[in-house]
């Protein structure tokens, strides 16, 4: 069937009486792209601003598809009256979805929006597979009818509130009215008379809301990140700058957290020129909790300094004073007390990785495991001695650093660290240290942990004591 032709008088009577819908219209669209693009500028997943922007695009686009200028315009397209229909059903999607985000709505509000969300779902569907029925949009009308009266009883209900609840109140009571009288029209008739106007009163309204809650979030977030710098500067101060200038060690020491703060600790237990501990930790979990538990790993082992030399007592008095205080979280811990006068080190750990030391080129894993600290108050932890001998090289480190993983999902693992430890031979410690920390950076696809690594070369120029 041929479509008769138009006339440009015809064209003209019909922009002539469309002016307002087709000006409304863009307004809206021009309004929801806006919020679309402030939204793909921010990089950041912001329901509100996502359901405004698509809530104000459909509202525009079904005032310009009903408009008598684009009727004939799709003259002849099967499927316009399709979409004409059933963008009606489509557009109190993203507007529940919206008022949802903004936590206004009560159990009351959300099984209404819920009742609108699945009708209006179900409709849109029928009509764009069978095409529109007279009857759909009765449907429509009933439960928009239902939902607008129930959100409008529930904000005439609420007193008081913040002055965004109050302008919301406000422009949603004006848009329930209008549409509200709109749709008892049509339940005898479809043409729609001050809908368009409400809604952009509502639409302000709901632009006012999403601009005063994206700009409240941004401040909240930006001051999180003070809150979390200076909490990373107070957690920094905690750690030891740099071994003491020694005449028997040299120790290097790095620490790089996954987030501003972070669950790693160490810190170094220096008894005098010829005998030194250190001690490696890492709680479980990240950010700000694992750092406040590493805080009271650090005061715990400054208790313990009278066990400097005896490593399994220094960990059993730390598990003593960590247990029942660490909110479930646990600890794995690793602590080395050298003597350069006997040329001896005694080691004991607590759920930590091995340590490493490299003598002659060989490399000799020395571990002697008890429980984690802070699980379990019954633990006990034994302390192994080896010979040390002028040259040998310490690796204390924490599980971050064997456990980086590429994008293959491959570990750095144990051996790719040993041999790179067996590599840096001559090498300062200082050296050794980032050597280690830049291979683990390079070779992960991202930092999913904390990265800490002790570098303790033993110089030995104490006098031996005889056997």
């Amino acid at each position: 069937m041929i479509a008769p032709e138009i006339t440009a008088e015809q064209v003209l009577q019909a922009f002539r009486g469309d002016a307002p819908r087709l000006f409304l219209g863009s307004a809206f669209v021009s309004v929801g792209l806006l919020a679309g693009a402030f939204a793909a500028i921010r990089r950041k997943l912001d329901p509100l601003l996502i359901y405004f922007c698509l809530f104000a695009v459909l509202y525009g686009l079904r005032l310009w598809l009903q408009s008598g200028l684009f009727q004939m315009s799709a003259n002849g397209w099967a499927f316009y009256p399709r979409l004409a229909f059933g963008i009606d059903y489509v557009i109190p999607v993203p507007a529940v979805l919206f008022l949802n985000a903004t936590g206004l709505l009560t159990s009351a509000g959300r099984w209404a929006g819920n009742l609108l969300i699945v009708v209006g779902t179900l409709l849109a569907a029928a009509t764009f597979t069978a095409g529109p029925r007279r009857w759909f949009g009765l449907i429509n009308n009933v439960a928009v009818i239902i939902a607008l009266t129930v959100l409008a009883v529930q904000f005439m209900r609420r007193s008081g509130g913040d002055r965004d609840f109050v302008v919301l109140r406000r422009g949603l009571l004006v848009f329930a009215g209008a549409a509200l009288a709109d749709n008892l029209i049509g339940l005898t008739s479809r043409s729609l008379r001050i809908e368009p106007y409400g809604f952009a009163v509502f639409l302000a309204s709901l632009g006012y809301v999403a601009a005063e809650r994206t700009l409240q979030r941004d401040q909240e977030l930006g001051d999180i990140r003070k809150e979390l710098e200076v909490a990373r500067r107070i957690q920094l101060s905690i750690l030891p700058a740099e071994f003491p200038a020694s005449a028997n060690f040299r120790v290097a020491a790095r620490y790089v957290p996954m987030t501003s703060v972070a669950g790693d600790f160490y810190d170094f237990v220096v008894t005098d020129e010829k005998r030194a501990g250190l001690l490696i930790a890492d709680v479980s979990g990240h950010g700000v909790p694992a750092a406040l538990i590493a805080s009271m790993v650090k005061l715990a082992a400054t208790a313990q300094r009278a066990n400097a030399a005896d490593p399994s007592g220094l960990l059993s008095g730390m598990n003593a004073a960590l247990c029942g205080n660490t909110q479930s979280q646990f600890v794995t811990a690793a602590y080395v007390h050298l003597d350069a006068e006997v040329r001896e080190l005694r080691y004991s750990a607590a759920g930590h990785p091995p340590m490493l030391l490299l003598r002659g080129g060989e490399i000799t894993e020395i571990a002697e495991n008890g429980l984690m600290l802070a699980a379990f108050d019954f633990a006990t932890y034994s302390t192994v001695v080896h010979r040390v001998e002028p040259g040998d090289r310490l690796l204390l480190y924490t599980d971050g650093i064997v456990e980086a993983a590429n994008a293959s999902g491959e570990f750095f693992g144990q051996e790719s660290l040993a041999a790179l430890l067996r590599q840096t031979a001559g090498v300062s410690p200082v050296d050794v240290a980032d050597r280690i920390i830049a291979s683990v950076q390079q070779w992960a696809a991202s930092q999913d942990d904390d990265l800490t690594v002790l570098v303790c070369d033993f110089v030995g120029n104490g006098v031996p004591a005889s056997n």
